[in-house]
């Protein structure tokens, strides 16, 4: 029996990373060809980055969660969200801040950071309140889609900096169109792959799916932001990345939790206590905290970077132990 739950694990780990690793492609093919289609029917820049990528970059993670939750796995849906936005910064923005100090213009991510803090709190609340109704979702969605009108408003005023997207290269628009289905496709079966493998992965080990949700799934849909961080760091494009981080976790919260409550209400009595208990507090305290450095200090350099990760480490470390901890104390003598 152990051999073949071995073989089991090593199957469900490989499920694991394949699945990371089609989101990882999908993600990629799906925004280019969809810029590209974009371009070719006159469709502007500036709509182009607030519409196709801002809600591309999250399309992985809000397949992952949708999955999750369709398939009776709410904790893998929520602690995909919270342990995104966790690594996000701590995990995403620790690493890049050794590639280059990050400065950010307080005037101009004031209210980006205030967005990130109400949608954070909303989200605790929504948590604490039995279930995550379809109505609550349609809320989060309005709330998104006022957000997302209102930055490119500030945009196209020129009183907010936007990052123009770079159009790819095809043939032609019948290759595009064949990549933009390869894509979508590539990260519906990702998310499927992830999902069935973090499950039996978390079943065989013991360990419950919120805390994979938290932190090996976190990090396997957050690596498209940290690739994306690290090269933008390396142009010297560090204004950019903080906006895209905050921007990023606003649209994990309202965007995911939203539409994945639209689909399936989110049954938090599911959840394990400990993430309404802690995790979703880590969530809090790191995004109050990543606030304040920003709006007092402005910058993110290297040391604030290493903090960041060893944080991080440390998090990942305790959520764990916890858990390890519970089952000790539930072995029978």
């Amino acid at each position: 029996m152990e051999t073949m739950d071995t073989q089991l694990l090593i199957l469900s780990l490989g499920a694991l990373g394949f699945g990371m690793y089609l989101l990882f492609k999908g993600g990629d093919w799906t925004i280019d060809a969809a810029v590209y289609i974009a371009r070719k029917f006159g469709v502007s820049p500036l709509v182009i980055g607030f519409t196709i990528v801002a809600f591309g970059t999250s399309l992985p993670e809000l397949l992952v969660s949708v999955n999750a939750n369709l398939t009776g796995s709410p904790g893998i849906a929520i602690g995909n969200v919270i342990g995104s936005n966790i690594a996000n910064i701590l995990f995403v923005v620790g690493v890049t801040a050794f590639f280059g100090t990050m400065v950010a213009s307080k005037r101009a991510i004031t209210r980006d950071l205030v967005m990130m803090m109400l949608a954070t709190i909303w989200m605790m609340y929504l948590m604490t309140s039995g279930t995550i109704s379809a109505m609550a979702g349609g809320g989060m969605i309005a709330v998104l889609l006022a957000y997302v009108i209102w930055q490119y408003t500030m945009a196209s005023k020129g009183k907010i900096e936007f990052e123009e997207p770079e159009i790819p290269e095809y043939k032609n628009i019948f290759m595009a169109v064949i990549f933009l289905a390869l894509g979508l496709a590539a990260i519906a079966i990702g998310a499927e792959f992830l999902v069935r493998g973090a499950k039996t992965a978390a079943a065989i080990i013991g360990v419950p799916e919120d805390v994979i949700g938290l932190s090996v799934i976190a990090v396997g849909t957050s690596l498209p932001e940290l690739s994306t961080c690290i090269i933008a760091a390396m142009k010297k494009q560090t204004d950019i990345i903080i906006g895209n981080i905050v921007g990023s976790n606003v649209f994990n919260i309202l965007m995911i939790i939203g539409l994945t409550a639209i689909v399936k209400p989110i049954d938090n009595t599911a959840i394990a206590a400990q993430v309404v208990s802690l995790d979703m507090w880590v969530m809090f305290g790191v995004a109050a905290l990543f606030s304040v450095l920003l709006l007092t200090y402005g910058r993110i350099n290297k040391f604030i970077g290493g903090v960041f990760v060893t944080g991080y480490v440390a998090y990942i470390g305790l959520i764990y132990a916890i858990y390890l901890a519970k089952d000790v104390v539930h072995l029978p003598s």
